[in-house]
């Protein structure tokens, strides 16, 4: 299945509502879709059960934080929402990295991609919010130079 594919699986109330019109959001969602397959394979793995639960809660937020910010007015509120959903992604990229001894490569390397994309959608995002400057550094997120690619077949565990 490719990311095009996975988005006719999407049941229409939620391609309907607005928010869907933001590709992070999508890729939000579809992150912690396909993550889940993830998170059963490490959970196999006693020592990684932690692992595992923050994963699925880190993946899981990057898009319900989008979706409750979205419902926010324009401004501080949205932002501070679009601030934990960056969390979030970051978080789940740090528990993929955590995860590499259990997930095979492919699936690591296209998920870190995906996370990393996301991050990178979403950093330029809250600026715009706020009307000021992101208040840490800003890291140049880009997605061209690498070799992910949203279109690619997703690899499972």
């Amino acid at each position: 299945m490719k990311y095009a594919e996975w988005q006719d699986t999407v049941f229409v109330e939620i391609r309907k509502d607005p928010i869907w019109k933001l590709e992070v959001y999508r890729l939000g969602l579809f992150a912690d879709d396909i993550g889940w397959n993830d998170v059963l394979a490490i959970s196999k793995q006693p020592l990684m059960w932690s692992v595992a639960d923050q994963l699925h809660r880190s993946l899981g937020s990057i898009s319900a934080n989008l979706t409750e910010g979205y419902s926010r007015s324009k401004g501080l509120d949205r932002a501070r929402f679009i601030e934990i959903s960056l969390g979030s992604a970051r978080e789940s990229r740090d528990w993929y990295y955590k995860s590499r001894h259990v997930l095979r490569a492919e699936v690591l390397s296209h998920r870190i991609g995906l996370t990393t994309h996301i991050i990178g959608m979403l950093t330029p995002m809250i600026p715009h919010q706020r009307k000021n400057a992101i208040r840490e550094e800003q890291a140049p997120y880009l997605t061209q130079p690498t070799t992910f690619s949203i279109d690619s077949e997703i690899p499972m565990p």
